[in-house]
């Protein structure tokens, strides 16, 4: 997802740690449930959630770094620049929606808590702004290729399936190639994903960049309120979920082919 005006004001010490306390919770009571409904999420599924969590994570953050580079420190005042995935977790976009959806069989899709980012604070709000947005999905590339990497060393020559067996789900059956096979693909899907040009997608910076400059003040307050439409759209159209997710696990199988 792309970068957030603002968040909030953010709480006591000790709000906080309740709040941390009752999302490690939630937490805990869906993963219970899910190990309990085995029947209808499997391992790999598990694995892949797993693996999804710092990739996600790692996306948020280089939003902040980038923008922090450019002079907004606005993720680092609100202690964002962090890997606690604490910081990062909405309770209903990174664990309740998503889980529930893979329970009830729709599919998965998700999101963290945006990284704040003030982009008239930036030393080139247009040009610098479209950085900040596209870091997220150059971060999940770069580790996509990194699993790539790990892929070809983990699995001896030859063993890496053909691209038809990937697409048709096969995954061997080493856990070590299997969680490099989901932490490559789960990078895969959120880079396309998110350069969707859709707000508040990343790629939407890309639309943002060519509008008339006149246009983008009030185009940043209606972003403000574009999440909610995304996941009624993202819900409700699920041939997208499935384009996507279809496309990027045959662009996967490709690469490993």
């Amino acid at each position: 997802m792309g970068p957030t005006p603002g968040w909030g004001r953010p709480g006591t010490g000790a709000g906080r740690n309740r709040s941390q306390i009752i999302v490690i919770g939630v937490v805990a009571l869906l993963i219970l449930y899910a190990i309990s409904r085995a029947h209808s999420v499997s391992s790999f599924q598990i694995l892949f959630f797993v693996m999804l969590v710092p990739s996600i994570i790692l996306h948020e953050v280089s939003h902040g770094w980038v923008a922090l580079a450019f002079g907004d420190d606005t993720a680092k005042r609100a202690g964002r620049l962090t890997l606690n995935p604490l910081r990062h977790i909405d309770p209903i976009g990174t664990v309740i929606l998503p889980v529930i959806l893979i329970l009830s069989g729709v599919g998965a899709f998700g999101y963290a808590k945006p990284v704040p980012v003030n982009v008239r604070r930036l030393r080139s709000p247009r040009n610098q702004s479209l950085l900040v947005s596209l870091a997220g999905p150059a971060v999940n590339i770069v580790l996509m290729l990194a699993a790539l990497l790990a892929l070809r060393v983990a699995a001896p020559a030859g063993t890496v399936p053909p691209s038809m067996y990937v697409a048709q789900g096969y995954i061997p059956s080493s856990l070590l190639w299997e969680a490099f096979f989901a932490f490559g693909l789960g990078n895969m899907i959120l880079a396309v994903f998110n350069l969707l040009p859709l707000p508040p997608l990343d790629g939407s910076a890309l639309l943002e960049r060519a509008m008339p400059r006149s246009w983008w003040p009030g185009y940043l307050r209606v972003r403000m309120y574009a999440m909610p439409v995304l996941i009624v759209v993202v819900l409700l159209f699920s041939p997208i979920r499935s384009a996507v997710g279809t496309w990027a696990l045959r662009a996967w199988g490709d690469l490993l082919g």
